[in-house]
């Protein structure tokens, strides 16, 4: 299984101030539609809404394919659980601090299809991942902050 977590400082000098509501509505934003969030994923199609805060969508992220259930908690996480396709598990994208001290961290505890844990195959897939889930908090942390700016996603 491969474990990564990666936060960053939501308010930073020179970019305009989010609030917690703001980072929430973006987040759930990115549920909805990962496309302008997260520049790997070419497609994000929800599938199915099981309630106001939990729903399935179908995804393509680095040419491959997706299932996942999202799950909404608010004010603080967004937890998308891999259903189906080459690497399952779950990602949280979640919101701690308060004020001008809130911290964007993504977490993701997933496993390789195909690939026994502890084994070269999973390291290679790990650190190709890596890189790619922490690009996605920043891009995700800049789509909010375009947004903040009155930009349309």
């Amino acid at each position: 299984m491969i474990f990564v977590t990666h936060a960053i400082p939501v308010n930073e000098p020179g970019h305009p101030a989010i609030t917690r509501a703001m980072l929430w509505d973006g987040l759930v934003q990115k549920a909805n539609n990962a496309l302008p969030f997260v520049p790997s994923m070419t497609d994000c199609v929800v599938t199915a809404r099981h309630s106001d805060t939990v729903f399935d969508r179908d995804i393509v992220f680095k040419g491959q394919p997706f299932t996942e259930r999202i799950t909404l908690e608010e004010p603080h996480r967004v937890v998308f659980t891999r259903t189906a396709g080459p690497v399952l598990g779950t990602i949280a994208n979640e919101i701690e601090g308060d004020g001008s001290d809130l911290v964007l961290r993504f977490s993701f505890a997933l496993v390789v299809a195909d690939a026994p844990g502890g084994s070269a195959g999973e390291q290679q897939h790990a650190d190709q991942m890596t890189d790619s889930y922490r690009g996605a908090v920043a891009a995700t942390l800049d789509a909010v902050r375009r947004i903040a700016g009155g930009a349309t996603v």
